[in-house]
């Protein structure tokens, strides 16, 4: 497995994810990632499962306890050349984590901002299960390169991947392809092998949406021994055939998500002052309909250049009227609450800035700063002819 291409692509955050708990996902999560460290990568992972976290116990750094730098950084555990950051490595053993949204949103934040990464090809993200609050709040956050869904062959599970796969989508989040763990056992003295539950789910979903079909993990009996002692199974039995399945998704990964590019992520710009403005991305004509390359604003309002060559101009006011925020809309109806005439015909914007990978976030002179505007609503926006972002 080589790598020497990886560096030019620079750092990318992986979210590792699923429909539903006992996939697999965080020994696939442990395994990918020293695969890639054994190739040569700089990796990180992030144990974002605030409640249930457990890759500290699979890389034998359950009872770690992070340092900090002199300037007040964390210092993230290492095992098997990766780093990792987790809330196991912040409370004891059989100490609940008791938090409501706004603080698990503060770890994940933490998690990612606040710790001394150093330079990384790769920071992988392992979410809890479902589509819930943590899966949002990442992927409003952060510039997520692109999520791996795990699952098994089980019908209901495949169900349920398919939702978590589709919750990714909507937040402009790129699939990077489907993991299917636990696809078949062989039996250790006959080699007969057994699909306890079902074969090829992963891989029919993955064809059914058009995304990759990253490989199949077969299961083993030593991966419970090796959750257990600390032993990843590429480290313990490096020549068996799930370790060889984590190598190849492993190398999957590396290529994924060579997709259109769209403006330089994140960013905060502080449009009266002129800093912090995005980089722009290169001109295309046939790139997808809802990745920007270009955002720029001049006396009449934002001026935005799609992937696939479409502009617009947009005014600071029509924009604000169309805050779909809980204070200028119903949230139940959708109705507006806000009322047009208090709209000043004078407003401009003062700070435009990224919502992950799918939104912007706009400040207006106004003082209202709440709303998010996705690439979605945006495109769908009517505006004036604009020339060339």
């Amino acid at each position: 497995m080589a790598y020497s291409d990886t560096r030019k692509i620079g750092p990318r955050m992986i979210a590792i994810s699923s429909g539903k708990g006992g996939v697999g996902k965080s020994t696939v999560t442990a395994n990918i990632a020293v695969a890639m460290a054994e190739a040569g990568l700089a990796v990180g992972v992030v144990d974002a499962d605030i409640y249930g976290p457990s890759i500290p116990g699979m890389l034998g750094i359950a009872g770690d306890k992070p340092g900090m730098t002199p300037g007040g950084m964390i210092v993230p555990g290492q095992a098997y050349g990766v780093k990792v950051i987790s809330m196991a490595m912040l409370t004891d053993d059989d100490k609940p984590a008791i938090l409501r949204g706004p603080m698990v949103a503060k770890y994940l934040q933490m998690f990612v901002k606040q710790v001394d990464w150093g330079k990384l090809d790769v920071l992988l993200l392992d979410l809890p299960p479902g589509t819930g609050d943590i899966q949002l709040t990442l992927a409003q956050a952060f510039p997520l390169s692109g999520a791996v869904v795990v699952s098994t062959p089980q019908d209901v599970s495949l169900k349920i991947a398919r939702r978590g796969l589709r919750m990714m989508e909507q937040v402009n989040v790129p699939i990077l392809g489907i993991v299917e763990n636990m696809s078949g056992f062989t039996c250790p003295s006959c080699g007969t092998v057994s699909h306890i539950f079902h074969q090829g789910g992963g891989e029919a979903i993955a064809q059914e949406l058009g995304v990759a079909f990253l490989g199949k993990v077969p299961l083993d009996p030593t991966v419970v021994d090796c959750g257990d002692t600390g032993l990843p199974l590429v480290k313990a039995a490096p020549d068996s055939p799930a370790a060889g399945a984590f190598r190849q998704i492993a190398t999957a990964l590396v290529g994924a998500g060579a997709t259109a590019r769209g403006i330089a992520i994140p960013f905060n710009w502080e449009v009266a002052e002129g800093t912090g403005k995005p980089a722009s991305a290169s001109a295309s004509s046939d790139g997808p309909a809802e990745v920007l390359t270009a955002l720029d604003h001049d006396a009449i309002g934002l001026k935005l250049r799609w992937a696939d060559s479409h502009q617009q101009h947009l005014a600071p006011r029509d924009l604000r009227i169309a805050c779909r925020c809980a204070q200028c809309r119903n949230e139940v109806t959708g109705a507006q609450m806000l009322d047009p005439a208090s709209v000043p015909r004078d407003i401009r914007l003062t700070r435009i800035w990224s919502v992950g990978n799918y939104a912007l976030g706009l400040a207006f002179s106004d003082g209202h700063d709440t709303g998010i505007y996705t690439f979605k609503s945006l495109r769908a926006t009517q505006g004036a002819e604009v020339e060339d972002v």
